[in-house]
């Protein structure tokens, strides 16, 4: 799913492409893609409208123009949002949802192969920000220590599911929270509420780093994510630790370990992001809670590549 550097990017291409220019045509293509309180028709896709702005929150959207009119744009797990100059070849045309002419014949297209995306139409964007944006977190690219700590303080849950839940913070999804953590030398199951002072600077700065890293790469390109122009992404040539579980760690070589966190596969180091022997919910990497709980003490098993071998949990 695009995260923040790839809804950022996507944005960027948008005022290049889009702002100031007037929507001479607007068509929706299918109907399901758009929530409105009105009319499905061009003047919810901004018809008429010249674009006076791109803004983003988190992994939001939002397309204003200047009588007002605002369109939210979800990108969902497959969703682009691709800019055609005049006289370009076209891109790919398949799973377009919503199709927008412009004044000097830029053609811009909504696909989303999958539709978990969409696009949400707003007479202002007043009411855009108090229906899609007013539940959620504080921007990841500029959270603070201070900020951070006011989201996770006396959290229970594992510190990774409380960087992914968006009304926690803005922004970060699991490519990046991976990557954050494993800098901030953090572990992913860490009760969020635990973190000391110390690690909660090391863990903001890391989470601006590493966006604002992706972001001068143009995001990160697992599968369908592209700019508006088309472009991939190339930070998923610098991940250190996403999609990376059982190879050898960059900082101590290590084999990195897997495990499920948030229903989400979760990727670290158990040496450089190791739980301090302190800490009473210390739980070696791939068993359940419930499985580590049983085994506490005994032999337990884990599966790294699907091969079963025997730990002694202590």
């Amino acid at each position: 799913m695009p995260e923040l550097p790839e809804v950022e990017t996507v944005r960027r291409g948008l005022v290049r492409s889009i702002v100031g220019r007037r929507v001479e045509s607007a068509r929706l293509l299918r109907r399901d893609v758009l929530r409105t309180d009105g009319r499905a028709g061009p003047a919810a896709l901004l018809a008429g409208g010249t674009i006076a702005a791109a803004l983003r929150r988190g992994k939001h959207l939002a397309i204003v123009a200047q009588d007002g009119r605002a369109l939210g744009v979800h990108l969902g797990m497959t969703g682009q949002l691709l800019a055609t100059r005049p006289g370009a070849s076209a891109g790919r045309s398949d799973h377009t949802h919503a199709r927008w002419t412009l004044e000097d014949g830029t053609v811009l297209v909504f696909r989303d192969p999958r539709r978990f995306g969409g696009l949400w139409s707003y007479p202002s964007l007043d009411a855009l920000r108090a229906d899609r944006w007013a539940d959620l977190g504080p921007d990841a690219m500029s959270i603070t220590a201070r900020s951070l700590a006011a989201r996770l303080a006396r959290g229970r849950r594992a510190v990774k599911a409380a960087l992914l839940d968006q009304v926690a913070l803005a922004g970060v999804g699991n490519i990046y929270a991976d990557e954050a953590l494993f800098r901030a030398r953090v572990h992913p199951r860490r009760e969020s509420g635990s973190l000391t002072p110390a690690e909660l600077d090391r863990l903001a700065a890391s989470i601006r780093s590493v966006l604002r890293e992706a972001l001068r790469a143009g995001g990160s390109t697992l599968r369908d994510y592209a700019g508006t122009d088309g472009s991939p992404g190339r930070q998923q040539e610098k991940h250190l630790v996403y999609g990376r579980g059982e190879r050898p760690c960059v900082r101590c070589g290590r084999r990195l370990a897997t495990a499920l966190v948030a229903q989400r596969t979760t990727v670290y180091c158990e040496t450089c992001q190791g739980l301090p022997m302190s800490y009473p919910h210390a739980r070696p990497g791939g068993l359940s809670v419930q499985g580590e709980r049983r085994a506490r003490g005994r032999t337990g098993t884990r599966s790294p590549n699907g091969k079963t071998e025997k730990i002694r949990i202590r």
